[in-house]
């Protein structure tokens, strides 16, 4: 990567940073803070908790197809001012139902997509798999960071001056972007989404069992959240301002479990084991919380274990996903997937506070365990993840009336699973199974062919 590429990278990664901890440094805290709002009920704690969720599904396709109009800069700009304020709206309410509108506010300024968009007209092919890692990579030491600094943040100053931080984290990102990021002179094209694309999106078996994995996970992980801050506080006398010590040791030792699983499955091609392990991890956690486990050390082993199963499951998902996406449709099935991932923390939200209101904690760890228990049963019967390998063929390369052969020649190869051809362009895209594909084959091809 060149300068610009490393200084577009790192901005954009600290921009999607700042605004994914604000979201998330009140998940550890805001149960306990609640209980000091007018009009709470467990309900609407748990809408507060989750209510982003549903807005940011809602307002990620109109902002993103509006960026294309409009300009990537300006549209991130208006979404981070659409977030600036709702968090000033929570920090100044009283109540929750003002929480609550800050909430929604917060995940309306949905940038996510368009942040991924300026970083790919931003850089070259080659080098945007690496700057969308070091963004991804951002999110999830962000979802760390937050639940150690929520608790922190709030024996210093409370949860309204976290979302006063938040605010100004949000300005300050206004002033990276502005200061840090050049406006690219043109905006790459995407391919029109028609119905015939939607549908194979939609209707393909494996691509929706991750998309109802991605939101039976991230349900349940909004939902903990409901719940797990007032059971260390009133069964295991915990002040808030010393969560921070758990939750940082259970990712810590979650993140050193998870290596071994990722090195042992990837060598010895046991993905969809490690996949079915991991959802295991996650159901006997609720299991355990759900028995009430009466000393602090079991609920600890619990919660190492959903966020051992949470970690391994979080980060090879959006993996899987790219895998079995046709290239052409890919950015509309990471879309889907996306979606699905915020709808659940919106339902994760709302269900555990109605679980809480009518069944009280052990309602939201028995929902939980059949929610896994079910995403098991439908993950059985998964194939095994294939390791593909997508290659690029520029057909203006080849005469255009040798193109139609070359294709035909490239569909009887062996490991060849697919081709796609962007006429457009005058590209092609050959979707290849490692374990069968000849290389040398494809080359001596292509050499018969170019010359």
């Amino acid at each position: 990567m060149n300068a610009i590429e490393r200084k577009t990278a790192i901005s954009l990664a600290l921009i999607y940073a700042t605004r994914m901890l604000g979201l998330f440094m009140i998940l550890p805290v805001f149960a306990i803070y609640a209980e000091n709002l007018d009009q709470v009920t467990p309900l609407l704690v748990g809408l507060a908790i989750g209510i982003y969720g549903l807005t940011q599904a809602l307002f990620q396709i109109p902002f993103g197809a509006w960026s294309d109009r409009a300009g990537r800069k300006p549209v991130i700009i208006i979404g981070l001012c659409i977030f600036l304020l709702g968090s000033i709206v929570a920090a100044t309410s009283g109540s929750i139902y003002g929480v609550i509108i800050g909430r929604a506010l917060q995940g309306m300024g949905a940038i996510a997509s368009v942040i991924m968009a300026l970083a790919s007209d931003l850089t070259r092919e080659e080098h945007r798999t690496k700057v969308m890692a070091v963004i991804g990579a951002s999110i999830g030491a962000a979802f760390m960071l937050a639940l150690i600094l929520g608790p922190i943040l709030e024996g210093w100053f409370g949860v309204k001056g976290i979302f006063w931080l938040t605010a100004l984290l949000a300005a300050v990102s206004i002033a990276l972007l502005t200061l840090m990021i050049p406006t690219p002179m043109q905006t790459t094209e995407h391919a029109t989404l028609d119905r015939a694309t939607l549908k194979s999106v939609i209707s393909d078996g494996q691509l929706l069992r991750l998309d109802l994995g991605v939101f039976i996970l991230h349900m349940v992980l909004t939902a903990i959240f409901v719940v797990v801050p007032l059971i260390l506080r009133d069964q295991f006398t915990l002040a808030a301002e010393s969560h921070w010590q758990i939750y940082l040791s259970v990712m810590l030792i979650s993140i050193v479990l998870l290596v071994p699983v990722i090195i042992i499955s990837e060598k010895r091609a046991k993905t969809k084991l490690a996949f079915l392990f991991s959802i295991a991890l996650c159901a006997l956690s609720h299991l355990i919380m759900f028995t009430q486990p009466q000393t602090l050390s079991t609920f600890f082993i619990a919660l190492t274990l959903f966020f051992w199963g949470f970690n391994l499951l979080e980060a090879s998902m959006p993996s899987q996903v790219s895998k079995l996406s046709n290239p052409v449709s890919k950015g509309l099935s990471m879309g889907v997937f996306s979606s699905s991932q915020f709808l659940g923390a919106f339902a994760g939200g709302v269900v555990a506070g109605a679980l809480v209101q009518n069944f009280g904690h052990n309602g939201v760890f028995l929902f939980a365990f059949v929610m896994f228990l079910l995403w098991f049963l439908v993950a059985l019967s998964m194939s095994s993840p294939v390791s593909y390998k997508t290659l690029t063929v520029d057909l203006k390369d080849i005469a255009q009336h040798q193109r139609e052969d070359f294709l035909q020649q490239c569909h009887g190869l062996q490991g060849v699973a697919d081709i796609t051809v962007i006429s457009e362009q005058q590209i092609a895209y050959i979707k290849t199974d490692r374990a069968l594909f000849k290389t040398k084959k494809f080359n001596q091809l292509q050499i018969d062919f170019i010359g």
